[in-house]
């Protein structure tokens, strides 16, 4: 990558916090610091964000009704809605929602995204080929860009997106990058074995675990355009064909990450996620 010399003045106080995060690993020196943190906050904003939310809706008792699960409320708010407001938080408004047989309570709720300040796009997943692969299939033409977010719709977390993003593209020959929580029960998700930066082995909710690893897959990524080479109509989870191949591949990145996860996937899970919120363990 083509780099100019610049000589630039900063002020004292703002060279000793710049100075206080380089680590020599992370940041290395100032130079990388300050490279690192432009990137970090002028490239994020152009970037697409594609949103997961399809799936059959599932019920709730603590609405009384079917929902889809990108719906639940949390802390008086539809999941979806908090995930929303924390991408604009980072400047991400260019947002696709891939809907399923519930879409129509989510379009509803949202329409174009105006009174949130983003702009959404939907898709209706084929009710022939749904499944993850094929959701992000649909989506090709509208996530034009060097690379793009891909969330799971019922997953919240507080994960940092600039830093994220920024991570992702440091890593020059990976097609993916794949956030990354711990959990005891690995067995419910994907679960990764990190070697360094390099995600070297992927197993998709494993009854036994070929590795000792309690890191599992966020449902948060970031890929490159190369994704779609990937992809086809005969695919239908990233977790259990794609995924495992770019492990193999050396073009799988984690990010391991500390921060709120919750995982909304059942209605058995969402309770848990409530009483973990209430016992003030996130």
């Amino acid at each position: 990558m083509n780099r100019e010399r610049l000589t630039i003045t900063l002020r004292s106080d703002l060279l000793k916090q710049l100075d206080s995060l380089i680590d020599g690993e992370r940041l290395r020196n100032r130079s990388h610091a300050i490279e690192y943190f432009l990137s970090r906050n002028l490239g994020a904003k152009a970037v697409k964000v594609l949103i997961l939310a399809g799936g059959k809706p599932v019920y709730f008792d603590s609405e009384k009704k079917t929902l889809p699960k990108a719906m639940v409320k949390i802390a008086g708010k539809p999941l979806l809605e908090q995930t929303l407001l924390r991408l604009k938080a980072f400047k991400l408004t260019d947002i696709v929602i891939s809907v399923g047989e519930g879409g129509k309570i989510i379009e509803d709720y949202f329409k174009d995204g105006a009174q949130l300040g983003v702009n959404i796009h939907y898709i209706e997943q084929d009710g022939k080929c749904q499944g993850t692969a094929q959701a992000l299939y649909q989506a090709k033409d509208l996530l034009r860009g060097e690379h793009f977010l891909l969330l799971y719709g019922d997953v919240l977390s507080d994960i940092d997106y600039n830093d994220f993003l920024e991570y992702h593209r440091q890593q020059k020959a990976s097609v993916c990058t794949m956030a990354l929580t711990s959990s005891e029960s690995v067995e419910q998700w994907g679960l990764a074995k990190l070697n360094g930066s390099k995600i070297v082995s992927f197993e998709e909710k494993p009854k036994n675990p070929k590795t000792f690893s309690r890191l599992i897959n966020a449902g948060v990524y970031v890929m490159g355009q190369e994704i779609f080479k990937y992809l086809d109509k005969s695919q239908v989870k990233l977790e259990s064909g794609v995924i495992p191949r770019l492990a193999e591949e050396g073009k799988l990145t984690g990010y391991a990450f500390e921060a709120l996860w919750l995982d909304i996937s059942s209605s058995a899970a969402y309770k848990q996620a409530v009483k973990e919120i209430t016992n003030g363990k996130h």
